[in-house]
């Protein structure tokens, strides 16, 4: 079984202006992305603002994405509370032949590892022809994978449990299991997590990281000396600053007014914030480009 690995961006959503989901922008957006180094995106991610999605338009997406040429290359996430309409989401995706999905625990119910073993169980025994990428990510859902819940789930599904996103960071320098795939959260991470034996990343940052995330990303692999990971590592705390929802689509919206279009509650930078990203940003010399307007 090939490990997944590689840069991957958990990429933006965009909507328009009555905040109904554009398919095609959202879309043409990740696979612009994928022109720029990554070498995949995970797809309806707390970055794709998925929680706040109606299922309908996720379907919508699901259906015309697998026309994609990059479908093969995509994570799709749920980004569902309930069990049965996360395994009813991934029946449909697995019915459109995407395989490899990226699940977070359910949010705001106090469990532990017993209990996600559980959720994960009755999931995969429903689908189980999945693989799947664990979500650690505590702040958001209220739980942290352990090591031990971990290799639980491994031992118990080999085929179907096949790496960690670890955006809570107690993972990625202690865990190391046969053919499963490790990503930090940031490309904070990334050079140490790669020098540790992780796989690569999936950042909500990649967004505008892609070239330089995997300039890093290959001179590892290549043995060459870094001369891009310092910046790449400026440019991700200048946006650490913020909510990265915010700012990305606060940086976005530079080029292209579209990305102005947020889903409530979460809003663009205040002006202030704004002028103060775009000037660090500047400051590093680093400018949106271009080809990033969907």
């Amino acid at each position: 079984m090939t490990k997944i690995s590689g840069i991957f961006a958990a990429t933006m959503s965009v909507f328009n202006s009555d905040l109904s989901l554009n398919v095609e922008k959202t879309i043409a957006h990740a696979e612009n992305l994928i022109d720029q180094g990554c070498h995949g995106t995970a797809i309806f991610g707390s970055t794709g603002q998925s929680q706040l999605i109606p299922i309908s338009e996720k379907i919508d997406l699901l259906n015309k994405l697998s026309k994609s040429k990059y479908k093969s290359k995509h994570l799709i996430g749920t980004g569902l509370n309930s069990l049965g309409e996360t395994i009813n989401f991934i029946k449909i995706a697995t019915s459109l032949d995407f395989k490899n999905f990226l699940i977070m625990p359910p949010a705001y119910y106090k469990y532990g590892d017993f209990e996600v073993i559980e959720f994960y169980t009755r999931l995969i025994e429903s689908v189980p022809d999945c693989k799947i990428i664990l979500y650690n990510f505590e702040k958001l859902c209220g739980y942290k994978f352990s090591i031990e819940c971990i290799t639980k789930l491994v031992k118990k599904f080999p085929k179907q449990i096949v790496g960690v996103k670890d955006s809570s960071y107690n993972l990625f320098e202690k865990l190391q299991l046969e053919n499963f795939s490790v990503f930090p959260g940031s490309e904070l991470k990334l050079l140490k997590g790669l020098e540790l034996g992780c796989s690569g990343i999936i950042t909500a940052t990649c967004n505008v990281t892609a070239e330089i995330s995997r300039k890093v990303y290959d001179d590892f692999h290549s043995k060459k000396e870094q001369s891009y990971n310092q910046k790449l590592c400026n440019i991700r705390s200048a946006f650490d600053k913020y909510n990265l929802i915010s700012g990305l689509h606060t940086y976005y919206s530079q080029k292209n007014e579209i990305y102005k279009n947020i889903l409530p509650p979460l809003s663009l930078l205040n002006k202030t914030d704004e002028k103060n990203l775009l000037k660090t940003l500047k400051d590093l010399n680093f400018t949106i480009k271009s080809s990033m307007a969907a």
